[in-house]
């Protein structure tokens, strides 16, 4: 076996167990006691649950925390330190996607099933709207992992990234606080 494909297996099965265990962890419900707990806490909770907003399975308790957050504090200063909290854990899954999967789904783009989508994502096109599309993400409720993949894939550097994480995670959170405050309204 070669050295890619001995990666793209080791990673898999990484990816696997950390599936397995953050999904045990949800169903102890052991992340959502420890994001209550700190909620009472403004900036500390706020810049510790938008950690929490960036990974696929810390997402919905995340929100839930920090629009309890935003019902007593400014919603500005929840998104401002959430904001914060997220760009350090984007940062970290950006580390892990762009140096680490990405070698994995080039290898698996340039076997014969993928050539045609290889040629899709290297066209000037792409170029532009796949850090778009991955801003977009990283605003949404959608788990940052996938726009992740697309800045990473797009090759947009380290300090671009930063801003872009920021920026679209303030505005993404501020969303969250307004919301929790209409519907509790």
């Amino acid at each position: 076996m070669n050295a890619p494909v001995r990666r793209a297996i080791r990673n898999g099965f990484f990816l696997l167990a950390s599936f397995v265990g953050a999904f045990l962890i949800m169903r102890m419900g052991s992340v959502e006691s420890f994001l209550v707990s700190i909620g009472g806490l403004t900036q500390a909770g706020s810049f510790i649950a938008g950690m929490f907003f960036t990974s696929l399975f810390t997402t919905a308790p995340a929100m839930v925390v920090l629009g309890e957050i935003a019902l007593t504090a400014s919603p500005w200063t929840v998104a401002a330190f959430g904001a914060i909290g997220a760009v350090v854990g984007d940062y970290l899954l950006f580390l892990v996607v762009r140096q680490g999967l990405k070698k994995d789904f080039e290898f698996l783009l340039g076997h014969v099933g993928f050539r045609r989508l290889k040629k899709i994502a290297h066209t000037r096109l792409m170029h532009h709207v796949l850090p778009m599309l991955g801003a977009l993400v990283l605003a949404s409720p959608l788990p940052d992992e996938i726009g992740l993949a697309m800045l990473g894939f797009s090759k947009v550097d380290k300090d671009k990234f930063l801003l872009i994480s920021l920026v679209m995670n303030f505005l993404g959170i501020l969303a969250i606080g307004y919301a929790a405050r209409a519907i509790v309204s």
